[in-house]
């Protein structure tokens, strides 16, 4: 009996729309915000500090804890609205949104003792490089090329020959 299957090498590709790659990277960016400001409450002083009714240095109050609800919404409304605007909508509001978020995310390390660096470092790195991310995702968005374009050489080809019948 012949055997018909042949040895594959390379393995499929399938080109992954836009809007797909910026949820998923939203989503990444939200498991660690979370998982980051969890393992936070692990580092000495911070479970005293809440009890105390302080955070860093605010006293938790609903303005406090409305700002920060907010800033967890953001980026997790971002995962819908990745795959439910319409590409130009979903386009400016992932750069809009991404560039903000880039400053903020950095603003995290302010005033932390250099024993924190690692941590804050390697989380905020991450966040960043996933901002970075859905910023060239959003920044490089394919274009539909239009008419003879769209169609490629083969039309430009019939469009001359129409031209010069």
């Amino acid at each position: 009996m012949m055997n018909t299957r042949r040895p594959t090498s390379a393995l499929e590709d399938h080109r992954i729309p836009v809007h797909a790659k910026l949820a998923a990277a939203w989503t990444s960016f939200m498991f660690l915000y979370i998982y980051v400001d969890y393992f936070h409450l692990y580092k000495p002083g911070t479970v005293d500090g809440i009890q105390a009714g302080v955070v860093y240095e605010f006293s938790i109050s609903p303005t406090l804890l409305t700002g920060m609800l907010a800033s967890v919404a953001i980026p997790a409304l971002m995962v819908t609205l990745s795959m439910t605007l319409h590409s130009r909508a979903n386009r400016i509001t992932n750069l809009i949104v991404a560039a903000l978020y880039i400053p903020y995310s950095l603003f995290n390390a302010a005033g932390e003792s250099w024993d924190w660096a690692f941590f804050y470092g390697l989380s905020i790195g991450i966040e960043v490089l996933l901002l970075a991310f859905i910023l060239r995702s959003a920044w490089t968005w394919p274009r539909v090329r239009s008419g003879a374009e769209a169609a490629g050489p083969a039309a430009d080809d019939r469009q001359h020959e129409q031209a010069t019948a």
